[in-house]
């Protein structure tokens, strides 16, 4: 399976870090029989962001669930300074996808292919203070490109407008063949314009968690594509 699978011309990923733990399957299970289909898994390590976050051991509570449903997959977003070391663990442990930061590597083709050494597809984040030209100069093995439209580390905070020229600058400059995602901030007054700005993956954290019924809440950020 590969992105070009999962994608239903454009997706709506709820970010499990903004999720209730004491009810995080069930949670889970209410979107997957809405239709969510690509599920956000932020790893952090303490180091490249502040906060430690989930990790592979709750990667494999969860897969089997997620797995469960046709085409449904994760994404796992690696907010670490040494990506590939988690590479063979998010593997084993369920992950379809593995994104980690341009900040990080001295070598974003070879970092690409040690992830896929491992039966994983592929992604390339990059932080707000980092010129995308210089991301999508590296990023062509890739198969999406993640622009933050927050600072990475913090579920909750305000989306930078100044994030929908970076991603229509990317847009530009990528091949149409590798996918666009966004991260941070998302809702569903800013959802449309992130789209149509190039981005077809649109990571959603609290504006699905942190509502009172979050199926409904996906259902709104969905309508709002619309």
């Amino acid at each position: 399976m590969a992105w070009e699978s999962w994608i239903r011309t454009v997706e709506i990923e709820p970010s499990l870090y903004a999720a209730d733990f004491a009810h995080l399957g069930e949670q889970i299970e209410v979107l997957l029989r809405t239709g969510a289909r690509i599920f956000h898994f932020d790893v952090g390590d303490g180091h490249f962001v502040e906060p430690i976050t989930m990790g592979p051991i709750v990667l494999q509570s969860i897969a089997p669930l997620v797995h469960s449903f046709d085409g449904a997959a994760f994404d796992c977003h690696l907010m670490v300074d040494n990506p590939t070391k988690y590479f063979p663990q998010i593997a084993q442990a369920g992950g379809d996808s593995v994104t980690f930061h341009y900040e990080v590597v001295d070598d974003v083709p070879a970092t690409i292919a040690v992830a896929r050494e491992h039966g994983l597809q592929a992604g390339v984040a990059f932080n707000p203070e980092t010129d995308p030209e210089d991301v999508a100069k590296v990023a062509g093995d890739a198969d999406i490109v993640l622009c933050m439209s927050i600072n990475p580390g913090y579920s909750g905070q305000a989306f930078m407008p100044d994030a929908l020229k970076r991603i229509e600058t990317l847009r530009a400059v990528l091949p149409e063949s590798i996918h666009i995602q966004v991260d941070g901030g998302i809702d569903e007054e800013n959802v449309r314009s992130v789209n149509e700005a190039g981005a077809t993956l649109i990571v959603a954290g609290n504006a699905i968690f942190a509502r009172e019924d979050p199926q409904r809440a996906y259902r709104q950020l969905v309508q709002a594509l619309a």
